[in-house]
């Protein structure tokens, strides 16, 4: 007993102060009152550090409600505004150096809960990411999302902060799309306004295709309506591929009617409406494609949508396409399939598309189609080429023929062709003057 209160007892009441100073320690260092105070040392210690600064889009301009508010009669404003702080660390480095799931993961995560005060963090994530057409998808849906919160400031940010080359015609067409869907008069007067004040950008184009997509994609007739209200060049070209991909959706035959009410006296948009639909219909409905095709006067228009229906067609059947064009009733529309066929199968199997020519005896219809192959084939194969234009009954078409394909084996071996002409008793081509 006495041993246990010299040394015993001495070291349990040591032992007891010890424990009761280490609580006392530790309950004021994690005290939250004290936080403020720590993570204000923190952020004064980082005030200097440029990439902790907030996110700032400079010379933003008014946001769509203030500009309806006005009437649309001040555009621009030149205020800083300021928005949320950086991305969090983990954020950020799943955005850097993550999977393209974790990454996009993350980058919908932050999409889905983004409003005026976290819009700085999601411009944050998206700018972690490598730039150029590698982000394209991210940049689609930040514009989307922006374009419902503030579009005039999205599109202030896409015209002075992403490159001109790859990424900022694609954001003012997504803005302005976004925009057009929610609400459209506003959008629509907003571009006018801009281009206005800036006639000479050359981001009006852009302005306008998102107008027209967006539209498209919410209202097809209203679409359509603005869409011919747009002057003839890029823009409208660019325009017509949302209209043609809506319509498409709709059915084959809603697609052609609406198609075909643009006018022959405009050919050239003609052509290229029911060009680009050609295309999007051989990938739903190739049979209701060809029928179309089969049954359109000749011309320009139609041309181009033997054209691109060949070209998809021959990709997958070039036997059941090369059926279709030789049985075609009208003479000149089955020679123009028929030279069109060649001209794309030839590229492909210049052999198949050889043994399918040979079905055919030699005629003037046929003449156009040999000359087509033979014009196809003469840089790979010259001395087949030669065989083939020998056999053209036009003897204007024939010498052509002859001339290129013999100047193309003079390239690749003037000795054989040298002897073949000796054989044939066919001149040599006189040399230009120089």
């Amino acid at each position: 007993m006495s041993l246990f209160f010299k040394i015993g007892l001495p070291w349990a009441i040591s032992l007891g102060v010890v424990f009761y100073f280490g609580l006392t320690l530790g309950s004021k260092r994690d005290n939250p009152m004290d936080a403020p105070a720590q993570l204000n040392e923190e952020n004064s210690s980082h005030s200097n550090d440029p990439n902790q600064n907030t996110v700032k889009i400079k010379n933003a301009k008014l946001t769509s409600q203030q500009s309806k508010e006005t009437n649309s009669t001040s555009t621009v404003n030149r205020s800083r505004v300021s928005y949320s702080p950086p991305l969090p660390p983990n954020l950020r480095r799943i955005m850097e150096d993550g999977s393209i799931l974790e990454r996009m993961g993350a980058y919908m995560d932050a999409l889905r809960g983004m409003d005026i005060n976290s819009l700085g963090e999601v411009v944050d994530a998206f700018e972690a990411l490598p730039k150029g057409y590698g982000r394209h998808l991210e940049m689609k849906l930040l514009m989307r999302s922006w374009a419902n919160l503030d579009p005039v400031s999205a599109l202030t940010y896409a015209e002075n902060s992403l490159d001109e080359k790859s990424e900022r015609r694609f954001a003012m067409t997504e803005v302005l799309a976004g925009w057009a869907i929610r609400d459209s008069a506003a959008a629509i007067s907003w571009v006018e306004q801009y281009q206005t004040m800036n006639p000479d950008s050359k981001n009006g184009t852009n302005l306008m295709v998102g107008i027209v997509k967006g539209l498209a994609e919410n209202d097809l007739s209203m679409a359509d309506e603005f869409f011919r209200t747009l002057p003839e060049g890029n823009a409208k070209w660019q325009a017509s591929t949302f209209l043609v991909q809506e319509f498409a959706e709709k059915g084959t035959e809603e697609a052609i009617r609406w198609a075909e009410q643009f006018p022959g006296t405009d050919e050239r948009m003609r052509a290229m409406i029911l060009g680009q639909l050609s295309s999007k219909l051989a990938q739903k409905d190739l049979e209701g494609a060809a029928t179309w095709a089969a049954g359109m006067q000749m011309g320009k228009a139609s041309e181009q949508v033997v054209s691109n229906l060949l070209s998809r067609w021959t990709s997958q059947d070039p036997q059941q396409a090369a059926a279709w064009a030789s049985q075609i009733p009208d003479a000149e529309k089955r020679v123009q399939a028929m030279k069109l066929l060649t001209n794309k199968w030839s590229m492909r199997d210049p052999v198949a598309t050889a043994g399918w020519l040979n079905n055919f005896p030699p005629s003037p219809e046929l003449d156009p189609v040999v000359e087509e192959f033979v014009d196809r084939i003469s840089s790979r194969d010259p001395d087949g080429a030669v065989g083939w234009a020998a056999s053209i009954i036009n003897q204007e078409q024939k010498e052509n023929a002859l001339q290129k394909a013999l100047r193309a084996w003079d390239r690749k071996n003037p000795e054989q062709a040298k002897a073949w002409r000796l054989v044939n008793n066919v001149p040599f081509e006189k040399a230009s003057p120089r």
